[in-house]
């Protein structure tokens, strides 16, 4: 009997708890979970828009159809567009040598962004006369991005021998933005032959660049009438500070050590020309 007055007394105080609450607190939670509600509805999964989000207006002159080839024009998107253009790398005369120099290096191609044609030349000319220089045609083709293979063939031309020889080469960006390229040449009568040439640009301001640079040649074997020996031919090793006018008109002044080794400085001996040199440049 205890237990049943005990459990009728209990139900009779939850009765009057509940009848104690405010109504208001009632209606805020309702209105709490009908918000939460409609925003579960009106919102997609992922999506952190806002349920009263209005979308804009649809654009006042809309594209009216057109074909692929007009899309490229009016976008300019086209990825097999034909483009040509010419680099003068180098065009710099030397001082404090032993006698004064000019030396070239112009590089010109047509084509797109995976196949182009480059004709590349680069030389010296001592008392106005060209001593030594060479003319390439290179058909040149990406492999990977920032990487191109070469095949062509090379023409020496000026005071030397008029070699021909096929050329095999690969030019491009080297981690740590090293412009690199190396080129094996195959002549006549088992002859041949590899450059490698490698720069860098460190920009020191808007407008002014340091390029270190250095380039090596060396044969497979003596060439008497060339002047040059087997093995490791010559090197040169020079830094540039050049001041970008605009990016395409570059003014600059530096230094080049060069230095021949093995037969090839014994045939300069032989003409006065010492196997060392240190030279002052001003080019554009």
């Amino acid at each position: 009997m205890s237990a049943f007055r005990t459990g009728a007394a209990s139900i009779v105080a939850i009765a009057l708890a509940a009848e104690c609450v405010p109504s208001h607190a009632h209606d805020e939670h309702a209105h709490h979970a009908a918000r939460a509600a409609t925003q579960e509805e009106t919102t997609s999964p992922g999506s952190h828009a806002p349920a009263d989000h209005v979308a804009p207006p649809p654009p006042e002159h809309p594209m009216m159809p057109m074909s692929g080839d007009a899309m490229i024009d009016a976008m300019g998107m086209d990825d097999e567009a034909t483009f040509a253009k010419i680099k003068i790398d180098r065009l710099e005369r030397a001082f404090g040598c032993d006698s004064p120099n000019v030396f070239w290096d112009i590089d010109a191609w047509l084509g797109g962004d995976f196949d182009k044609l480059r004709i590349r030349s680069e030389g010296e000319q001592v008392r106005g006369a060209t001593e030594d220089a060479d003319v390439e045609a290179l058909w040149s083709h990406a492999v990977a991005p920032f990487w191109d293979t070469e095949i062509g063939v090379r023409r020496d031309v000026g005071a030397g021998p008029r070699r021909t020889w096929a050329a095999f080469g690969v030019q491009g960006l080297a981690p740590y933005w090293f412009d690199l390229g190396a080129t094996v040449y195959v002549g006549e009568s088992g002859r041949t032959a590899l450059r490698v040439e490698a720069d860098y640009d460190l920009s020191l301001t808007q407008k002014l660049i340091l390029q270190p640079r250095a380039e090596i040649n060396a044969y497979g074997r003596s060439d008497y009438a060339a002047g040059v020996g087997a093995g490791l031919s010559d090197a040169a090793v020079g830094v540039r500070l050049r001041y970008e006018i605009r990016r395409e008109f570059a003014p600059y002044v530096g230094v080049e050590w060069s230095r021949r080794f093995g037969e090839t400085a014994d045939f300069g001996r032989e003409e006065g020309i010492s196997p060392r040199e240190a030279c002052w440049v001003v080019g554009i």
